[in-house]
């Protein structure tokens, strides 16, 4: 798997700029050049920014920091968990994230760089690296911060002269369009944003036994964590009499087992560190909280080594038994594979984990066919093949262990336009005997087969993800929506301890003989028809006896318009028949040249009439592969995906484009095949010749 840093705007990105790429460093120096600082064009200092369903308050004022304060600072006495204060906005799911990512340095100047500051080449220009689905993107911000009363509306630092925190949170608002789309969330989602790690979710209540000993070695491999209460549905974030928040995320930040001497008893009982991102004074008021008598049972020395602190900055202690009675999630973005075995914490892993990560996408009466529920489209989901040679090491039951994660992309961001987050999910099925099975898999299949692993529920969160443990075997993995005909991306990422084989589980692109119940008949009307062509042919053509596209239009529309209702091939189409068949490069069609094109076209010409069943002139795009299919075609989810996107209307194909998408095929598989005799998959081009094959098609 490659991982890619991309610029704002750079292709690869996801991201489509009004103006050009910004790189840091060209901006910078520009504004240096030039002295001025940067205002970005891209994350304007106006309501927009802000908030997508309604106008600012007419108090609220975007400043500077050196307009906030006399001596601007990135930093002060560097990143700590204490510099992230929520303000008005309702994303304390992302403060507890921020918190979790100052516990450990070389994460934390992954994402906030240390080549910038108020001090040197300052230039009103600061920049953030986010994990975007595989890539990591630098987002670039100026320092223009929304601001009431002079005092920063949203995060914050507890120093009034701090501003990475609240910068951190521009550039993460600017990746999702504005600021109000960072309101609600999950911990997991900006911790893997924070990080590329993958999340795991618990819900106490259904805890494994180890559980302790799950977080304290997420602890000690630097995890991230966080852990929340259900919310009041009649009350937003409501305090509770034992000082907790209802509805509300919070960061573990340590894990420890800590030494109690009373009289009578001397042992270690394990207590957590949470922090609750308002940093104030609402904090856990139960046993092990600031001051509790509790802690006169531990000696001075173990005080100091756990850094105990009481303060009314919103972190405190608490017993495990307690944590584990008063809250009900936990979230563990594991920062790479290895850390997300389980076992004890004496031993020293030896297990290096593998994974392996696709993209996809869910498209209309195309590849989004909805849950097992919907058994007549389920099958056009993309499909994943995994295959699992070995079984975990130290294992005594012989099984495999494989996480499977879902993740949807980019729906936070498109929330300014109605959209939520997908509601998705995924089963995983066992093929006994793989080399006999049809690539992709068809409909038959899951009507006689179940799956034997999913999701544990379809739900709109932007990830969904499971752990198993399976027998080896070869596996087949259907991510998809609950409903049909949702559209959307995503990302699907496997991690398995030992090696794996993945692929998606599709044909092989190519060209084979065309179904035998489409290819031409000679029957004698047949012959008759053809012979009627050829002599048109002959009467446009003249003394060279070729055509070029605008002839060959009339040919067609001549042969055609009496079988079909439409308007006749377009000039596109008949310049891309034209380049088809054109060997010598003429620009247009000799005799021989046109019987081989108008062989082909009666072929095309059948499929569409066998699968226009409604002879409505359209095809629908859920049967497009079928009908390429029976014309010889062989295409996996990604053609097929490009050709009705291209193509495609309102879910259907009308005939001269179905004709256009036959031959562009033909035209681009056999330029291929002339580069790769050998079968290897693999051709090569010179830019030259790619520009003009792909020009003169």
């Amino acid at each position: 798997m490659v991982i890619f840093n991309c610029k704002y705007g750079e292709r690869g990105s996801g991201f489509r700029p009004k103006g050009e790429v910004q790189d840091f460093a060209k901006i910078r120096d520009r504004c240096l050049q030039s002295g001025s600082l940067f205002e970005d064009p891209e994350f304007p200092a106006e309501d927009s920014s802000i908030y997508f369903s309604r106008r600012c308050p007419g108090s609220m004022e975007w400043l500077r920091p050196s307009e906030l304060c006399d001596q601007p600072r990135l930093f002060v006495e560097g990143a700590t968990r204490f510099d992230v204060v929520q303000g008005e906005l309702g994303d304390c799911w992302l403060l507890a994230a921020v918190a979790n990512l100052t516990l450990n340095d070389s994460l934390f100047y992954r994402v906030v760089p240390n080549d910038q500051s108020f001090v040197s080449d300052y230039a009103g220009a600061f920049h953030f690296r986010f994990w975007q689905y595989g890539r990591w993107v630098d987002i670039v911000v100026d320092d223009r911060l929304p601001t009431c009363g002079g005092k920063l509306v949203f995060m914050h630092s507890k120093h009034h002269n701090e501003f990475w925190s609240a910068l951190l949170e521009k550039a993460y608002a600017k990746l999702h369009g504005s600021y109000e789309a960072l309101k609600g969330g999950t911990a997991c989602e900006a911790m893997e944003d924070f990080t590329g790690g993958v999340t795991e979710v618990y819900e106490l209540d259904k805890a494994p036994p180890n559980f302790y000993r799950i977080l304290h070695k997420a602890f000690e491999r630097w995890s991230l964590m966080s852990c929340s209460i259900e919310p009041d549905p009649n009350i937003l974030e409501m305090e509770m009499p034992n000082g907790l928040i209802r509805g509300h995320a919070y960061s573990i930040t340590k894990v420890k087992l800590v030494e109690v001497q009373t009289p009578r008893v001397r042992g270690k009982i394990p207590l957590l560190r949470i922090r609750n991102p308002w940093g104030n004074e609402c904090e856990w008021r139960g046993a092990w909280s600031d001051r509790s008598p509790e802690w006169t049972l531990i000696s001075p020395e173990e005080k100091e080594a756990m850094g105990l602190r009481f303060d009314a900055d919103g972190e405190f202690w608490i017993s495990y038994k307690d944590f584990m009675e008063n809250f009900q999630r936990v979230e563990i973005c594991n920062l790479n594979p290895d850390s997300l075995d389980d076992e004890p914490l004496t031993k020293k892993s030896k297990k290096k984990w593998e994974m392996s990560m696709y993209e996809g996408s869910w498209i209309k009466n195309c590849t989004a066919g909805g849950c097992r529920n919907f058994i007549d489209t389920f099958w056009m989901n993309p499909q994943f093949r995994i295959v699992l040679e070995d079984v975990d090491d130290d294992d005594d039951d012989d099984l495999c262990t494989v996480i499977v994660a879902l993740m949807q992309k980019n729906r936070r961001c498109k929330r300014q336009m109605g959209q939520e987050c997908l509601t998705i999910g995924f089963a995983v099925y066992s093929l006994k005997n793989p080399d006999r099975l049809p690539k992709p898999l068809p409909k038959v299949f899951f009507q006689h087969n179940a799956s034997v692993a999913r999701s544990n529920t379809f739900i709109n969160l932007r990830e969904v993800s499971c752990r198993f443990k399976l027998p080896q075997g070869t596996y087949c993995i259907i991510p998809s929506t609950f409903d049909p005909g949702e559209e959307g991306d995503f990302v699907l990422r496997v991690f398995t301890e030992k090696r794996n084989n993945m692929t998606e589980y599709d044909e092989e692109i190519g060209l084979t003989q065309p179904d035998e119940e489409v290819q031409v008949q000679e029957t004698e009307e047949e012959k008759s028809k053809d012979q009627e062509v050829k002599d048109f042919f002959a009467s446009i053509a003249g003394e060279d006896l070729e055509v070029d596209c605008y002839e060959l239009q009339e040919i067609l529309d001549f042969a055609l318009k009496k079988e079909f209702t439409f308007d006749g091939f377009s000039l596109d189409v008949c310049r891309s028949m034209v380049a088809m068949m054109d060997v010598d490069r003429s620009g247009k069609l000799g005799l021989e040249e046109f019987k081989h094109l108008w062989t082909d076209i009666r072929t095309w010409k059948n499929v569409f009439k066998q699968y226009d069943i409604d002879h409505s002139g359209s095809l629908n795009t859920i049967e497009l592969r079928a009908a390429l299919h029976s014309a010889g075609y062989r295409l996996n989810f990604h053609v097929l995906r490009a050709l009705v996107l291209r193509y495609g209307k309102k879910g259907k194909i009308n005939f001269d484009d179905f004709i256009m998408c036959a031959v562009k095929l033909k035209t681009m598989i056999e330029t291929f095949q002339e580069r790769d005799p050998r079968k290897t998959l693999m051709a090569t081009f010179t830019l030259d010749e790619w520009v003009e094959k792909t020009m003169y098609s």
